[in-house]
């Protein structure tokens, strides 16, 4: 099913679709340029953002400019290989990828507030 038909039908699309993908599992040497060659193939990208701290290397972010794009190569490129490594794309989800940095935030303010009231959390 090609993007074209997608919108003729007005197909709705689930709820998790979304214009912003997040890439995993890339190769750590990829240049900018290879990205918009691979992903460029479904559709008009409006950004690309590659990872290049020590957490963060080997992921990307792509934002297409339209939905339908997006959906389409989600469905093209999951598990493709290059590089010898096999893409894991997912549509970005703000409010997984925000809670992952809350929840340390959490665990060292609640360890602050442990250690100034005297409360331990060990089981009496």
């Amino acid at each position: 099913m090609t993007t074209m038909s997608l919108r003729k039908q007005n197909t709705r699309l689930p709820p998790e679709v979304n214009r912003v993908l997040y890439v995993r599992n890339l190769p750590f040497n990829i240049t900018s340029e290879e990205m918009y060659d691979i992903f460029g193939k479904y559709g008009a990208i409006r950004q690309i953002r590659i990872g290049c701290n020590k957490d963060t290397k080997g992921t990307a972010f792509v934002v297409y400019e339209d939905i339908y794009d997006a959906k389409n190569a989600v469905d093209h490129l999951s598990g493709f290989n290059v590089a010898n490594r096999y893409l894991i794309v997912l549509y970005y989800q703000h409010a997984k990828m925000s809670k992952k940095f809350d929840q340390k935030k959490n665990e060292e303010e609640v360890a602050k507030l442990q250690e100034k009231y005297g409360v331990s959390t060990k089981d009496k």
